[in-house]
C-alpha cells in the first residue's frame, strides 16, 4: 500500500479514524469498556504504522484524540486513548526496532506508568475523583498503587497481544485479504 496517492493515503487516515471515533463514542452504550474501547481504537492504528508510516498513524492519533475530546461520552476513555493507547502502536513500533531487550523491556515498562499516571492526574484533577479515593479510607491511599500494579500486568499482557495481533495482520490478513483487492 506504500504506492498510494496522497489522497489515497488521506482516505485511508480518514477511515481508520472515523473507524477509532465510532468505536470511542460506544464507551456511552457499553460504560464497562472504558479501558477495552480505547485499547482497540488504538489497534487500528497498527495498519497505519504497517502500511503507510509512523507519521502517518500519529497525524490519525491527534485527530482522533481531538475528536474524541468532543464526540465520546466517556471521558476517562478519551483520556486512556490521548495519554496511552493511541499512539503506543506507534511508539511500540520504534521501540520494537531497538536491538536490546535489555533497553526495550524497561523502556516500554516506564513509557507505560508515565503515560497512565499523568492520564489519570488529568482525570482526577479535571474530574474531581480525589474525594472518592480520600472517602476510602486508609484503602484509599493504596488503592491507586495497587491499580498500578494491576495495570502494569494488564500492559504486558496487552503488548503481547498486540504483537501477537500485528504479526497474524502482516503474515495472514495482508497476503491472504489485501492481496484479493489487489495489494
Amino acid at each position: 500500500m506504500k504506492s498510494l496517492k496522497k489522497s489515497g493515503l488521506i482516505a485511508l487516515c480518514g477511515m481508520i479514524s472515523s473507524l477509532c471515533v465510532a468505536l470511542m463514542f460506544l464507551t456511552g452504550v457499553f460504560p464497562f469498556a472504558t479501558y477495552a474501547i480505547p485499547a482497540m481504537a488504538g489497534i487500528l492504528l497498527v495498519i497505519l504504522v504497517v502500511e503507510l508510516s509512523p507519521g502517518w498513524a500519529l497525524l490519525t492519533y491527534i485527530a482522533v484524540s481531538l475528536l474524541s475530546l468532543i464526540i465520546t461520552p466517556d471521558k476517562e476513555a478519551a483520556v486512556l486513548f490521548i495519554f496511552f493507547f493511541g499512539h503506543y502502536p506507534v511508539i511500540k513500533s520504534f521501540l520494537e526496532r531497538l536491538r536490546s531487550k535489555i533497553i526495550e523491556i524497561p523502556l516500554k515498562a516506564v513509557i507505560f506508568n508515565i503515560c497512565i499516571v499523568a492520564g489519570y492526574l488529568v482525570v482526577i484533577h479535571l474530574f474531581g475523583i480525589s474525594d472518592v479515593l480520600d472517602e476510602m479510607g486508609s484503602f484509599g491511599k493504596y488503592s491507586a498503587l495497587v491499580l498500578l500494579a494491576f495495570g502494569n500486568v494488564v500492559f504486558w499482557v496487552y503488548d503481547l497481544a498486540l504483537t501477537r495481533l500485528i504479526s497474524v495482520y502482516i503474515t495472514w490478513f495482508r497476503p491472504k485479504i489485501l492481496r484479493r483487492f489487489g495489494k
